[in-house]
């Protein structure tokens, strides 16, 4: 195994192996526990339809339902659903929330308040290209979801996973800004092998998984955004040989994405020097 393999594989803390039900377990008794030691009165995530957000989303309800059966009547959780106008797959994105059950489901379309912004950023002279433009959705999503949660006092779920994380496939400040990630440590695989333990709907961790953030490349799949099978990256995170240039990818995306997992840099960080 390379060096920097199993530095990464040690950090994010990735299993070559996990028992679906045991990390379920833990998944809900994390959220659980969070709850009960916070001044939180319950979760909150967005649910897109794919397949993170809806293993997240059974697993904060699940936690929440036990929380209830154990006289602690006053939690909830809340589903948000954050289109940026007509969603072309909307419908598994209502299928996420039929397997879901969540307590409450709200609705904030996120094209009104993205498309202003751009329209501020050009008017002081900014191009703002497609990818720009894609990286502010995320975050005004974020925006709207910390205005649900503090208006009902709940903390603010990620879908954050160690696949994800390893090449820094999120947003900076929007998908990545949350309170609590419950499947940070597995990879894609495994949380596949969660939902197929939850009886969840097969084409909801079948499809294939796109961010859908690009105006120019609608639903480009993640594969072909980081020019990796995630297949590559599991078996990567579960300390396997893989093809060397892929090795490579991944190792210089999580090289150049070191900033994403670290909080603001002070004077006293030294992970960079």
């Amino acid at each position: 195994m390379r060096d920097l393999q199993s530095k990464i594989i040690s950090e994010l803390k990735v299993q070559p192996v996990i028992d679906p039900q045991a990390e379920i377990r833990r998944s809900i008794d994390f959220l659980k526990q969070y709850l009960l030691h916070s001044q939180y009165k319950g979760l909150l995530l967005a649910i897109s339809g794919g397949q993170d957000s809806t293993l997240a989303g059974k697993i904060a309800q699940l936690a929440i339902n036990e929380l209830r059966e154990e006289n602690q009547n006053n939690y909830q959780f809340i589903a948000v659903r954050q289109p940026y106008g007509e969603q072309k797959d909307e419908e598994d994105a209502q299928a996420a929330l039929d397997f879901i059950q969540p307590d409450r489901t709200i609705t904030t379309d996120i094209q009104a308040s993205t498309d202003a912004m751009v329209i501020s950023l050009r008017k002081a002279g900014l191009k703002v290209d497609d990818l720009s433009r894609g990286s502010i959705k995320p975050k005004i999503r974020m925006i709207a979801q910390y205005a649900v949660a503090r208006e009902h006092n709940l903390a603010v779920i990620g879908t954050d996973h160690a696949a994800e994380s390893v090449t820094g496939f999120f947003t900076k400040y929007g998908d990545g800004g949350t309170d609590i990630n419950p499947l940070w440590r597995l990879n894609k695989r495994q949380g596949q092998a969660m939902l197929v333990e939850l009886k969840a709907p097969t084409h909801l961790y079948k499809k294939v998984p796109t961010a859908d953030l690009e105006d120019d490349h609608p639903q480009l799949p993640d594969e072909v955004a980081l020019g990796l099978t995630y297949d590559s990256i599991d078996d990567y995170l579960e300390g396997k040989e893989i093809d060397r240039k892929d090795a490579q990818r991944i190792e210089e995306l999580y090289l150049a994405s070191q900033h994403k997992r670290h909080e603001p840099v002070t004077i006293y960080d030294t992970w960079f020097y």
